[in-house]
């Protein structure tokens, strides 16, 4: 047997301890009060029409019941059955900027956490799209192609950082053309490139690229990581520890700045948006929301195994236990009342 919801078997664990003491100590309670009032034999006598055994077994189909109702909650399943799953959705390919540009610290602790902190909260939003991933610095390569399995494109997306790529460099163009053929050729819709980058491209012909791209039916969404005024780019040893900043031939420390013009050229090319990266994470809200009305394709079923839920039987046992405890009462019948009034004569 199977239990989907284990909390709830906590939950009874520790309910159910606590509800047997309790009415031992309301019995013992009682008990204690009638031997206050008098001698405890004649104030059971004097109380005929009230049975303890009763009384005791309206407290076990209580306590019954609620166990029957936390087992049923923590829906215990048995069997399994095989279900073809389909989705509908759009392709989405996230192309990260893992340039050492990237490592400019205008968002703390770096543009490139901030990056794959903004990824990550966009793929926990979706549902039923698939998801790829592209790196590029100098070059690109997919990281991950179109999967519908979340978690496996969360665990490339945390292997993503400047030491991924070895040529130098932030080749947009690039990028955009390696995420087209990430998608399929077949179709000229359902597609969504989002590009996270400082745009500071290296000749790679990034407008070129989004033209290419908006014939293939892809709409870019870019979002700037980074700030217009510029940062240094640290350089950092084995421990992490900043040594320096990098600086360009003739020595001068080099400043890394957001290109806001070539990153809101490619969206407008594409018919996409352009974002300016902001701490609450608001961009992602908006391009979720837009991707949510954008038309989607069937996508290919998936065959699952399915489990049996099984809770409806300890379900019925507790609302049997319930009307049970409801219809017993209390006191002994009167027929039983009166026979044990006249043994009690005769003694």
């Amino acid at each position: 047997m199977r239990i989907a919801q284990i909390d709830y078997i906590y939950l009874l664990l520790i309910l159910l301890p606590l509800l047997l003491v309790f009415y031992w100590l309301v019995f013992r309670m009682k008990r204690k009060v009638m031997e206050r009032f008098g001698n405890l034999t004649l104030m059971q006598r004097l109380a005929l029409s009230l049975s303890p055994k009763r009384q005791r077994w309206k407290v076990v189909l209580l306590v019954f019941a609620i166990f029957f109702l936390l087992f049923s909650l923590a829906r215990p399943q048995l069997g399994t059955k095989l279900t073809m799953m389909k989705r509908r959705g759009v392709d989405i390919v996230i192309a990260m900027d893992c340039s050492l540009s990237m490592m400019a610290e205008d968002f703390k602790p770096s543009r490139l956490a901030k990056a794959k902190q903004e990824v990550k909260g966009l793929i926990n939003r979706l549902r039923g799209d698939r998801v790829g991933l592209v790196a590029f610095a100098g070059v690109a390569f997919i990281q991950c192609p179109l999967t519908l399995d979340y978690s496996a494109a969360s665990m490339f997306l945390d292997i993503m950082d400047v030491n991924l790529i070895p040529e130098p460099g932030t080749a947009i163009g690039d990028a955009i053309r390696t995420s087209i053929k990430a998608f399929s050729h077949k179709e000229r819709k359902y597609k969504v490139l989002i590009l996270l980058t400082d745009g500071e491209d290296h000749d790679s012909d990034p407008l070129g690229a989004a033209e290419e791209a908006a014939t293939e039916g892809i709409r870019i969404y870019t979002i700037g990581i980074g700030s217009v005024q510029g940062e240094p780019i640290p350089l950092r040893n084995k421990r992490g520890e900043v040594t320096g900043y990098k600086k360009d031939e003739e020595g001068n420390v080099v400043v890394s700045r957001l290109d806001e013009t070539t990153l809101q050229k490619i969206a407008l090319t594409t018919g996409g948006k352009y974002y300016h990266a902001t701490g609450g994470e608001m961009e992602l809200d908006k391009i979720y929301d837009e991707i949510s009305k954008m038309e989607k394709k069937e996508l290919e079923g998936k065959l699952m195994t399915q489990y049996e839920d099984r809770y409806q039987i300890f379900l019925f046992l507790s609302i049997l236990c319930l009307i049970a405890e409801f219809l017993i009462s209390e006191r002994r019948k009167k027929g039983m009342v009166e026979r044990l009034r006249s043994e009690i004569k005769a003694r």
